[in-house]
Formats: C-alpha cells, structure tokens, sequence
C-alpha cells in the first residue's frame, strides 16, 4: 500500500512538469515557427529527463513491493 502510494506521488511532478514542458513548447513553435525545428528538440530532450523521475519512482515501487 505505501509502495503504491509512494509511486503516485513520484508520478505526479513529472506529470505536470511534462505539461508544462509540452505547453511552452508549443508556446515558443507559435511564436517563432522558424525554430520549431530546435524547439522540438530540445522539448523531447526535456520530456525525457523528466520522464526518467517518473522511471525511478517506479523502480522505487518495484523494490518496495518486493
């Protein structure tokens, strides 16, 4: 049960940080359609650090739950 909740908890930040991520991405593509090119990029490359968070909290459950 803990186990659990720890990994909602884990799973929440990267969650919204993702949103946030995304939205400014998308922000900055409208803005400046020129650099969508670089913009992307570096929005994939933040959406797979803060995934990674999400990744360690649920290896964190795993070992828990174990």
């Amino acid at each position: 049960m803990g186990a659990g909740f720890a990994y909602g908890l884990a799973a929440i930040g990267p969650g919204i940080g993702i949103g946030i991520v995304v939205g400014k991405a998308i922000e900055a593509m409208a803005r400046q359609p020129e650099a969508a090119g670089m913009v992307r990029t570096t929005m994939f490359l933040g959406i797979a650090f803060t995934e990674a968070l999400a990744l360690i909290g649920f290896v964190v459950f795993i070992l828990l739950g174990l």
